[in-house]
């Protein structure tokens, strides 16, 4: 499993700035309270002379044993009188000392040399958060998808109606998001305008997400033209291939719309470095696209056509635009209201 860089960063600063906040939400409570009580803070300097006073007596000459039991009778004498002084204004004993949000890691986000679980989360909700702006999450979910919009007639020559066929790709889409791993395949969805397949790609973006993994979404257009922009020198070229190299090496690219790009020789050239980039290091693509797997070559190339159709799952989109009797159905659940 490998993390995107750019959001591991964010998580990182999110992690900072936590741990700022905590330590200043401490050092306001000592302000307030020192300024309630000068007692608090005369007990709690002298708590700090002990630990001084504890450091030279283990590097001291003489009996460093007496002197450090001396030394902790002292400091639990200064413990009592302090908790004392705390309930007597209502506060809890441990209102004043410092609170670490995660114990495993002291707040430092590592674990030795591996990532402490508390800054994975704040590294997943990044990535859900990313996700949604680029998205727009909302009703994306394999809960919601509803079969329903799909015809049930049988088909004459092979028996089996649309709904019966999308219950197929949604079965397959919904599987390899559940169980995706480093060993998962590619998967290729095709069909007309208004099937389900960006629905079916973003579902698979949230819950292999949510599973920890990287995944990055983007349209064909956005992508090739990055690659484009980069060789041609246009816009910051340092942005752009941090972006190029988020493209090639996240766990799971799910790439959008493949063949609504204008096609050039450069989009054709960057296309086939991302594919086979991807399939080199081994890593996952789900590709949607309006183009059947006999058109690709047409489109494209031979090479492209060739790894698209030999090393991914192809997944037909059956039906007819299911976007108007989407839109028909919700004019009327807002006239039944």
């Amino acid at each position: 499993m490998s993390l995107d860089g750019k959001l591991l960063a964010k998580a990182r600063e999110r992690l900072e700035k936590m741990r700022r906040e905590n330590e200043a939400e401490t050092a306001r409570r000592r302000q307030e309270v020192y300024a309630r009580n000068p007692e608090i803070r005369k007990i709690d300097a002298a708590l700090r002379e002990t630990m001084v006073s504890a450091v030279g007596a283990a590097l001291s000459g003489g009996d460093a044993q007496e002197a450090l039991a001396a030394v902790k009778e002292k400091n639990i004498d200064l413990q009592e009188r302090r908790g004392y002084e705390l309930a007597r204004m209502g506060l809890p004993v441990d209102y004043l000392d410092e609170r670490v949000m995660c114990p495993d890691c002291h707040d430092t986000g590592s674990r030795g040399t591996q990532i402490c679980h508390c800054l994975m989360d704040i590294y997943r909700q990044e990535q859900t958060r990313e996700l949604s702006a680029l998205l727009k999450l909302g009703e994306e979910s394999f809960e919601s998808f509803d079969t329903s919009f799909y015809d049930d007639t049988p088909d004459p020559e092979t028996g089996r109606s649309v709904r019966e066929v999308m219950l197929s790709v949604y079965n397959v889409c919904r599987k390899y998001a559940i169980h995706f791993s480093d060993n998962s395949q590619n998967l290729f969805l095709s069909g007309g305008p208004g099937l389900g397949k960006t629905f079916l790609s973003t579902c698979i973006a949230r819950v292999v997400a949510e599973s920890g993994f990287s995944v990055v979404y983007e349209t064909a257009v956005s992508a090739l033209g990055k690659y484009e922009a980069l060789r041609f020198g246009r816009g910051d070229t340092a942005a752009l291939a941090q972006e190029i190299q988020r493209l090639e090496n996240c766990d799971l690219l799910i790439l959008d719309d493949l063949g609504a790009e204008y096609t050039t020789q450069p989009s054709v050239s960057a296309l086939y470095t991302l594919i086979n980039t991807r399939l080199t290091g081994r890593k996952k693509t789900v590709i949607s696209s309006n183009l059947t797997a006999g058109e690709l070559e047409g489109r494209y190339s031979p090479a492209i056509a060739s790894r698209l159709t030999g090393e991914y799952i192809y997944l037909p989109f059956a039906g007819e635009d299911i976007r108007k009797r989407l839109r028909e159905r919700r004019l009327t659940k807002q006239e039944d209201r």
